[in-house]
């Protein structure tokens, strides 16, 4: 097998390349064995399609995983060792995915691993965001602290989308039962009764003749709806795994209208409240805002951030940096200044991740009121359009009589 890693020499340098070897354990021992410290080591190999899909739909429930990230803070606040809290967590834990993989993780640390680089085994469980922050606390020696972070943010995460999917529980319903209607309608209904305008030769709505092509194409090549529809469904979740796709999707979910406003908070939120968590924990601003990048889950604003970071690095100010980027809004810009020039830049990036966290939040419920009403009268709509064009060609048929 074929390992990409990262390593430092004993001098300090860092040094990035690949590695042939039967396994990743045996990848860190010729590594170690050259005299580097791997920071980091992973597949280079690339995963089959079906492993990919796999991955995705085989994902830990959020309330899961943000039980095990409490339980996990919480013993290792009361001083019980790494490995032995794994063990006891394993023992608890009652999704079997997730115990798996805190089986394996368990058996990672005791093999020299370090809890970032055991969670980045597990990308399928563990997000980027949540590993990252990890590595944030390995190198400021506050795994507490981020464990309750990430426990608090997974909570907050998991109240926004059961709000979200109460709301949505009503209209999908409707939905639901409107397509069975439509399906049929068009493939039952009309089908009986379309011979009768054929044979009384009435002149027949051009709406109905559309439903009426709808239908039969339903009836004659439904396998072949279903199977499009599917291997559609494979390639957008199977390309959406890869880097590329993962670009795409990361630069459309900011272009969405509304919805991309709504990202745009959230990502500024997690960059705020992670960049203050690594300040506190002694970091310089650049490792700092380069650490967060990478837990913002966004390729975009990685890339910005990394920017940001190379220009702090320079000698330019943080505030200055995100000030010439449009992505960041101005009021982030003026409260990371205020906080330079005062000394007390995490509390103010505690003020920007506090604002921008209640901004999504509203958003969000103003998202969710309006969702059901404008569903409601996108579903009536169709409806009368369905309902007019098979009473239309009735009303002409008894007209006539």
């Amino acid at each position: 097998m074929k390992f990409s890693y990262k390593a430092r020499t004993q001098k300090g340098q860092l040094q990035v390349g690949n590695i042939e070897a039967s396994s990743r354990e045996s990848a860190v021992n010729i590594l170690n064995s050259h005299n580097l410290y791997v920071l980091n080591i992973e597949s280079a190999e690339k995963k089959p399609w079906h492993d990919r899909i796999t991955n995705f739909l085989n994902k830990v429930k959020n309330k899961d995983l943000m039980i095990f990230t409490r339980q996990f803070a919480t013993l290792l606040s009361s001083q019980v060792p790494l490995s032995d809290s794994l063990r006891n967590l394993y023992k608890q834990t009652k999704n079997q995915i997730l115990k798996e993989a805190i089986g394996e993780i368990a058996r990672d640390i005791d093999a020299g691993f370090s809890l970032s680089q055991a969670l980045e085994r597990r990308q399928g469980i563990f997000s980027k965001f949540y590993i990252n922050m990890v590595k944030s606390a390995e190198v400021t020696g506050r795994l507490n602290e981020i464990l309750d972070f990430m426990a608090d943010y997974l909570e907050k995460q998991g109240e926004l989308t059961s709000k979200v999917k109460n709301a949505l529980t009503y209209p999908a319903f409707v939905i639901v039962l409107f397509l069975v209607v439509v399906i049929l309608m068009t493939t039952v209904v009309l089908p009986q009764i379309t011979p009768i305008f054929e044979e009384t030769g009435g002149n027949i709505p051009t709406l109905t003749k559309i439903v009426i092509f709808i239908g039969q194409f339903m009836i004659n090549w439904w396998w072949a709806i279903l199977v499009v529809s599917a291997a559609i469904l494979l390639v957008l979740v199977d390309y959406f795994q890869t880097k590329e796709g993962k670009v795409v999707l990361d630069e459309l979910m900011l272009r969405i209208p509304i919805f991309g406003k709504l990202f745009r908070k959230l990502y500024i939120a997690r960059f705020a409240e992670s960049t203050r968590v690594l300040i506190k924990g002694g970091l310089t601003i650049p490792q700092a805002v380069e650490i967060a990048s990478r837990t913002i889950g966004n390729s975009v604003y990685q890339n910005l951030l990394h920017q940001a970071s190379e220009q702090v690095r320079k000698g330019k100010l943080l505030s200055q940096a995100l000030s010439e980027n449009p992505e960041f809004p101005p009021l982030v810009s003026q409260l990371v200044s205020v906080g330079e020039s005062t000394g007390r830049l995490g509390q103010l990036l505690e003020k920007v991740s506090s604002f921008y966290t209640k901004e999504v939040e509203n958003m969000v419920g103003s998202l969710v009121s309006l969702i059901q009403p404008i569903l409601m009268v996108v579903i009536g709509l169709l409806v009368a359009l369905l309902f007019a064009a098979i009473l239309m060609p009735l009303y002409s048929l008894t007209a006539s009589f």
